[in-house]
């Protein structure tokens, strides 16, 4: 999916994912990936540049097993100066703790970077999985959906 690089970007892939995944995985994961995804979103919209176009890309890729889904969100930008890293936040700070809540709610993230930008990925294991140590690469097969 393409957005545009602004909140109304961020509130259509919010639903989209939620429409998409929405009879395909259990409510509190569907809640936990809409989190993620909106943190990812509003991050690329605060602190990237946009693609051209001023959009930013959005995908996800659903892959079942027998233990359940397994998921991968993936946000793309042009890319900023400063790549995203977590950072120590002070308690009352209002802002800052977005990598905290992606790294908390899924499995893994990363950011893979290429000549046009950057893009930043979380992936979910299936309930009750451990998370195998894997490069930025483990889901470079086809079948991300990008819309």
């Amino acid at each position: 999916m393409v957005v545009p690089n602004d909140g109304a970007g961020a509130r259509q892939a919010r639903h989209w994912l939620a429409n998409e995944l929405g009879t395909a995985v259990p409510p509190a994961l569907l809640a936990d990936l809409v989190a993620v995804l909106a943190e990812l979103v509003g991050n690329a919209v605060r602190h990237a540049d946009p693609l051209p176009g001023r959009v930013i890309r959005v995908g996800w890729r659903l892959r079942p097993t027998p233990a359940g889904p397994r998921i991968r969100l993936q946000v793309t930008d042009g890319g900023a100066p400063v790549e995203p890293r977590i950072r120590a936040v002070d308690p009352d700070a209002p802002d800052g703790r977005g990598l905290h809540i992606v790294a908390a709610l899924s499995s893994r993230w990363g950011i893979d970077r290429d000549g046009l930008g950057q893009s930043v990925w979380a992936e979910f294991e299936p309930a009750g999985q451990q998370a195998e140590l894997v490069g930025t690469d483990a889901f470079d097969e086809p079948g991300l959906v990008v819309a």
